[in-house]
C-alpha cells in the first residue's frame, strides 16, 4: 500500500464550498500490486483541471443537471491527465498518458466506464511550444475542455463576423482569455469585463482586448454604453447575473448570447439569485441565446479543428494560453476555490500533481 492523497466531497455547501468542511483532503492508501479494473487501468495522476462546473457537481443526488452529482464520501472527479501504471485493455498501456475525466486523488483505479467516454484520448509531450507552458499542460487548457469550450461555442453559436463588437464577461478567465483572443483574431472588436484593475490591465496589454472594465468601479451598463456606442453584436456569458441583464439591453438587433456560464450565481441558493430583468429584449432585438454542454456532438465534432488551428496559433505567436499553476494536491481544495473566486490569478486554473516517469 502507497499513500494516496484524495479530495474527498464531504459535504453539500449551500453557499461558497470549504475546504476542510465539503471538500477534505483524505489519505486512501492504495494498493499498487493490485489488478487493475476489468477492462480498466491503474492510474497516476500527474496533472488535475479545476473547472467552475465542478462546483454544479457539489449537490444532492437527487437534484437532476446535465451531469451527475458527485458521490458523498468519494473524491471529487475532474478532467486530468493520468499515467498508465498497469492495464487490462488492448488500447492503453504502461507509460500512456491519459485525458479524460478521472478521480482527484494521486493514485486511482479507473474503470472501464470511466475510458469508455468520447472525451478519453491519449496524449503526448508536445513541443515547440511558447515558454513557459509545460510539454503536457496544454492538453488541460488550450487543447482540454476549456479550449474546446471557447472554440466550439463562439463559432457555433457566436457566428463571428469581421467587423462585429463581442462583450465577454470574466475576461481574464480560462475561456474568457481564448473566447476574446480567438474573437480579435477573426477581426472583431473585443470589449472584457474584469473584477480588479490589475486584470483590466493585463487583458488590455497581454490578453487580446481592445479594451474592457472593472465591474466593481463601473456599472456595466454604463461601460457598454462608453465602450460600445454601437451597440453588441455577441456577448460571451460567463458571469450571468447584472452583467446578462446589461447586455441584454446593449445587444444590436440579432445578437447571439452565448451562456457559457453564470459564475456570478452558483454559490447562492435559488432564493438569493439575481433575477434578470430586461428579457423583453429577446423578442423586440430577435435575439438568439444558447447554453451548451461542451461534450455534445455538435460542439465535441470541433476538437479535431481545435487541436490543428490553435497550435497554430500558439505557435505564430497569435494566441496565448496563459496558466496558473498550483503545485501539490494537497492544496487542492484551496485551489479549487481560489478559482471559483475569480480573486487570485489569471488564465486556467491547473494542479501539477507529479511528474511522468
Amino acid at each position: 500500500m502507497v499513500p494516496n492523497k484524495s479530495l474527498i466531497f464531504s459535504a453539500v455547501p449551500t453557499h461558497a464550498p470549504i475546504p476542510g468542511e465539503h471538500i477534505t483532503l483524505e489519505d486512501r492508501p492504495f494498493d499498487l500490486s493490485a489488478r487493475p479494473p476489468q477492462h480498466g487501468i491503474t492510474g497516476r495522476t500527474l496533472w488535475i483541471s479545476l473547472d467552475p462546473y465542478m462546483r454544479g457537481r457539489m449537490r444532492p443526488a437527487s437534484t437532476a443537471s446535465y451531469s451527475p452529482a458527485y458521490t458523498l464520501g468519494a473524491p471529487l472527479t475532474a478532467y486530468a491527465l493520468v499515467q498508465v501504471l498497469s492495464s487490462d485493455t488492448d488500447i492503453f498501456h504502461p507509460g500512456d498518458i491519459v485525458y479524460g475525466q478521472f478521480p482527484v486523488a494521486e493514485y486511482s483505479a479507473i474503470t472501464r466506464e470511466m475510458l469508455d467516454r468520447p472525451v478519453v484520448r491519449k496524449v503526448y509531450a508536445l513541443e515547440g511550444l511558447p515558454a513557459p507552458l509545460a510539454p503536457l499542460s496544454p492538453w488541460l487548457s488550450v487543447l482540454g475542455s476549456t479550449g474546446l469550450t471557447a472554440y466550439a461555442s463562439l463559432y457555433k453559436i457566436g457566428v463571428p463576423k469581421r467587423g462585429e463588437t463581442i462583450f465577454v464577461s470574466s475576461a481574464a478567465g480560462a475561456v474568457g482569455l481564448f473566447v476574446g483572443q480567438i474573437a480579435r483574431i477573426e477581426g472583431l472588436t473585443v470589449i472584457g469585463s474584469v473584477g480588479d484593475d490589475e486584470k483590466l490591465r493585463f487583458i488590455r496589454e497581454s490578453g487580446g482586448f481592445h479594451d474592457g472594465f472593472n465591474y466593481k468601479k463601473e456599472r456595466t451598463a454604463e461601460a457598454l454604453k462608453r465602450l460600445a456606442p454601437s451597440g453588441v453584436d455577441i456577448y460571451y456569458d460567463n458571469v450571468g447575473g447584472e452583467q446578462l441583464e446589461a447586455a441584454l439591453e446593449a445587444m444590436n438587433e440579432f445578437g447571439r448570447i452565448v451562456v457559457c456560464g453564470m459564475i456570478s450565481q452558483y454559490n447562492k441558493p435559488a432564493a438569493e439569485q439575481y433575477a434578470v430583468r430586461g428579457l423583453t429584449n429577446v423578442l423586440s432585438k430577435r435575439l438568439k441565446i444558447q447554453g451548451f454542454v461542451v461534450t455534445d456532438p455538435e460542439f465535441f465534432k470541433y476538437r479535431e479543428e481545435r487541436d490543428e488551428k490553435m497550435i497554430q496559433w500558439l505557435k505564430e505567436g497569435k494566441l496565448k494560453n496563459i496558466e496558473h499553476v498550483t503545485e501539490g494536491i494537497e492544496n487542492a481544495a484551496e485551489a479549487f476555490v481560489a478559482m471559483l473566486e475569480g480573486s487570485k490569478a489569471f488564465g486556467k486554473a491547473l494542479l501539477k500533481v507529479a511528474d511522468p516517469e
